[in-house]
């Protein structure tokens, strides 16, 4: 019987699953190596946590590795219905509470800074903590840029469709609800969901999504649909990423990918906050750092903050005689 403990917080209201135990030593020199082990080798540990009857469809997860960096504390791969992101922003603030609250970090009060290495590059972390509870975690993530302003495709059911195109970790199709006729409500879930979908698939077809520095960063995570927020945020946003899953907060990679397009668009300038409303009303917070140069592109370097909250301890086993030990999903 394999036996796995993981600790679970939400995130403006997203899960996130953080492994503790039971998870195997994963081979590889670096990060990305790292990553492709866990693909290649123990991604029936990714379904059977992410997936049913432990998780759900929208079940989001991280399981802590040795940084391959000097300059890092710790690693860190996120886990998801599909596969394993890039990078996480909910995911680095659930993390770095996890491990300060339960003693898994050292902590200096009132701020704690960790070094956290992702596929996508070191994330730094500052962690405000009133007694021990951490109030909030703010991180530094890695340098975003606008890859694409005011692009075209042709999506099935929907006509030509407006988008931009842009890096906060991981790359998103941006696209204005309203011109889409969607309102950003939790009834119009599976409407948002579908057609965030079609989008990342038409887009996935049609446009040339590269990194300018590594190559296994060249791809689609999702769509974020724009909308009017209420009082004190600048818009909502509702991100569609992986397999159909729909982000319940406001998308950390998505907010510091939406700084560097208001910044391409002259419309942000560094210092200056950005308050991002969920689906469900939770809100991030993000302001530009710092401009930076990416291989001759500019980007910038964005700083979200936000909280998490602790929802529980697990102990899960996986019986080697159950038919249904790797997961599955029904939605």
């Amino acid at each position: 019987m394999h036996r796995i403990s993981a600790i679970d917080v939400h995130v403006g209201g997203e899960p996130l699953r953080v492994i503790t135990e039971g998870f195997p030593e994963l081979p590889g020199r670096t990060i990305l190596e790292k990553r492709r082990a866990a693909q290649a080798q123990f991604d029936h540990l990714r379904t059977a946590l992410m997936r049913e009857p432990r998780g759900h469809p929208d079940m989001y997860g991280c399981v802590v590795v040795p940084p391959s960096v000097s300059h890092a504390d710790l690693g860190v791969l996120f886990l998801h219905n599909e596969g394993y992101s890039t990078m996480c922003g909910h995911g680095i603030i659930g993390l770095a509470t996890v491990l300060l609250e339960q003693g898994l970090f050292p902590v200096t009060a009132p701020e704690t800074v960790l070094k956290l290495e992702t596929p996508s590059g070191v994330v730094t972390a500052r962690a405000t903590l009133d007694g021990k509870r951490v109030a909030s975690v703010a991180f530094l993530n890695v340098p975003s840029f606008a890859a694409g302003l005011d692009q075209e495709t042709s999506v099935p059911g929907l006509g030509r469709v407006r988008y931009d195109l842009a890096f906060g970790g991981a790359f998103y199709a941006f696209c204005q609800a309203e011109e889409l006729g969607l309102d950003l409500l939790p009834r119009f879930a599976g409407r948002l969901t579908e057609v965030g979908m079609a989008i990342k698939e038409a887009v996935s077809k049609t446009d040339t999504i590269k990194h300018p520095v590594e190559p296994e960063l060249s791809f689609l995570y999702g769509t974020v649909f724009v909308g009017p927020a209420g009082a004190g945020a600048a818009c909502r946003q509702v991100c569609i990423f992986a397999e159909s899953q729909l982000d319940r907060c406001p998308t950390g990679t998505g907010v510091s990918a939406h700084l560097a397009l208001r910044h391409a668009r002259r419309q942000v300038e560094p210092g200056q906050d950005l308050v991002v409303e969920s689906i469900l009303g939770t809100r991030f917070v993000g302001r530009i750092d710092a401009v930076v140069d990416l291989a001759s592109q500019v980007a910038v370097i964005p700083e979200i903050r936000g909280t998490a909250y602790l929802t529980g301890k697990h102990e899960f086993f996986i019986d080697p005689d159950d038919p249904l030990r790797s997961g599955f999903l029904i939605r």
